[in-house]
């Protein structure tokens, strides 16, 4: 934001003030991901990220306008080394320390945060802990107790009132959770349609508080991808068919959203990991008797290399910063040649391989599911530690072993090559070929059996040569499938995982899996097993040239 921007802005605020308007400001974050410090943990390098950056964001935003408020749409406390470090710590009884980033989001101000499905990635003991070390409430209307409870484990909304202006914030969690997560991880919850719990909190919210403004924190993408879980992403439901909401601050999807009219609702989404702040402006009048929204408007603020970060955030991440250093530096094995992650989407890579080994191992499974979630990863030769295995697998998902067949092998790769789009040409050798609506940790790729992606034809039709100990798969060929819990509970579009029968969930996240066997092993593998591969190969050479352009630019969607 240039500062003549800023200027304007700002001078619009006090003219409002001046003719007795009300100039109401929220600053949002989402999906932080425990991400506090600038700092990106596998390749021990400065980023361009992180709550401590955007805590300076956080407080030019306010200087700007007093009437202030500060939401978090989920996502907290699970992700980064330095949130992992600090839950497995508390699993295992070994530290009393509160968690880190409720800290932070303390010392700046947090009004309110609504539960995401990553809340609840170490269990309900992890989960109370942290909400009970944060100083605002923990918003989700849709998330009841168990059948016959009238008791909710969480707020449904908050009112705050700013110089008599009354802001109702209606909080809602995605109902995906069951799907993703063991039983024990949220026993004794339901989580109801959001936009049926948005309505009733509503309702509730306008007869006992009459609020003059409403908004909602959503950790619910907007809607309508294919790929969506059914009832997964429901903010755009919200905003059509829930009259009475202002503004809807989202989250879950990790794409940016600068804001949008829906319905008359203003929609948006900060980027994900603190990479932007998004800060919605709504004006009130009161000319007749009761307040009104003249407009409203949005925009996000990114974090650039030219925004500081926030010494008294730092400080406080500091010693768990140190112990997440300490546990990634230290070695458990050793890489024969130098790997790298750059085009793990669009050729076999033994990065890739080295996650399905494990996969197939420890499910002695047929078949074996995995995704690229860091193209940025890159191993040199020689010794190799916690972190640069650990950068492999930066999610903490778990294994399941599915019964499947032939048939839903063959689907979940249709629906894995929706990542690329059809030739342009005869020749395949114009691009884009990679397909910004599928994000690329939705692309999955298979271990097991031997097939060909082939762009010259639709979707739904590119799976070719697909192959199971040489002779071609067949639909009703028994195998059993090694996939992670989001793909078990059918998220992305893999839907024909979602009634298989559980065959195995493991205990342990599938990243702890990969350093345990490498620690065993001591060696990753040298090079991949070539068992898939994108034709024609004039459409890889296009495909190689755009994942190492989005790789430069640091893109991870």
């Amino acid at each position: 934001m240039t500062r003549l921007f800023r200027f304007a802005l700002v001078f619009s605020i006090c003219l409002c003030a001046c003719a007795g308007d009300f100039a109401l400001r929220i600053a949002a974050t989402t999906d932080l991901h425990g991400n506090l410090y600038p700092y990106d943990y596998f390749t021990a390098r400065p980023a361009e990220r992180g709550l401590a950056k955007i805590a300076t964001l956080i407080k030019r935003a306010k200087s700007e306008n007093p009437h202030f408020l500060l939401v978090d749409s989920g996502d907290t406390i699970q992700g980064s080394p330095l949130e992992t470090v600090h839950q497995l710590a508390i699993r295992s009884g070994k530290t009393d320390l509160p968690d880190p980033m409720m800290l932070a989001m303390n010392a700046l101000g947090y009004d309110a945060m609504a539960v995401g499905n990553h809340e609840f990635n170490y269990g309900l003991a992890n989960l109370n802990r942290a909400r009970n070390d944060a100083k605002f409430p923990w918003l989700s209307a849709n998330t009841v107790l168990a059948e016959g409870s009238h008791e909710r484990p969480f707020a449904p909304y908050i009112v705050k009132t700013i110089d008599g202006v009354k802001i109702g914030i209606i909080g809602i969690t995605t109902p995906g959770v069951p799907s993703w997560e063991e039983p024990d991880h949220y026993r004794g919850y339901r989580f109801e349609s959001g936009v049926t719990a948005a309505a009733h909190a509503l309702a509730d919210l306008k007869a006992k508080h009459a609020p003059d403004v409403v908004i909602v924190i959503a950790h619910s993408g907007l809607g309508g991808d294919s790929g969506d879980l059914a009832g997964e992403n429901i903010s755009r439901m919200i905003a059509e068919r829930v009259p009475g909401i202002d503004a809807i601050i989202y989250g879950h999807t990790h794409l940016e959203d600068a804001g949008k009219l829906i319905n008359g609702v203003l929609v948006m989404q900060p980027k994900n990991w603190g990479i932007s702040l998004g800060v919605m402006d709504l004006v009130l009048s009161n000319d007749s008797g009761h307040w009104q929204i003249k407009s409203k408007s949005s925009t996000v603020w990114k974090v650039t290399r030219d925004v500081d970060a926030d010494p008294e955030i730092l400080k406080i991440g500091e010693p768990y910063q140190k112990a997440a250093e300490a546990y990634l530096n230290t070695p458990v094995a050793d890489a024969p040649v130098e790997l790298s992650g750059r085009l793990s989407r669009v050729e076999d890579t033994p990065l890739i391989d080295a996650i399905q080994t494990v996969q197939l191992h420890y499910t002695q499974a047929d078949v074996s599911f995995a995704s690229c979630f860091n193209p940025r990863v890159e191993v040199k030769k020689g010794p190799v530690t916690v972190r640069e295995v650990a950068a492999l697998y930066i999610y903490d998902n778990t294994l399941y072993t599915l019964e499947g067949t032939g048939a839903m092998v063959r689907s979940a790769l249709e629906n894995a090559a929706r990542f690329y789009q059809q030739c342009r040409d005869p020749q395949c050798a114009t691009g884009p070929l990679i397909n910004p609506r599928v994000i690329g940790f939705n692309y999955d790729m298979a271990a097991g059996v031997d097939y060909e992606i082939d762009l010259t034809k639709p979707e739904g039709s590119r799976i070719v040569n697909l192959r199971f100990h040489g002779e071609p798969l067949k639909d009703d060929q028994p195998l059993r499938i090694a996939v992670n819990n989001y793909r078990a509970g059918g998220s992305a579009g893999y839907t024909m995982f979602k009634s298989a029968k559980i065959l195995s969930r493991s205990n342990d996240e599938i990243r702890d899996m990969i350093i345990h066997y490498y620690t065993e092993k001591k060696t990753l593998p040298s090079s991949a097993t070539g068992n898939w591969r994108v034709v024609p190969p004039s459409a890889l050479k296009v495909l190689e040239e755009e994942a190492a352009s989005e790789t430069r630019r640091g893109e991870n969607r």
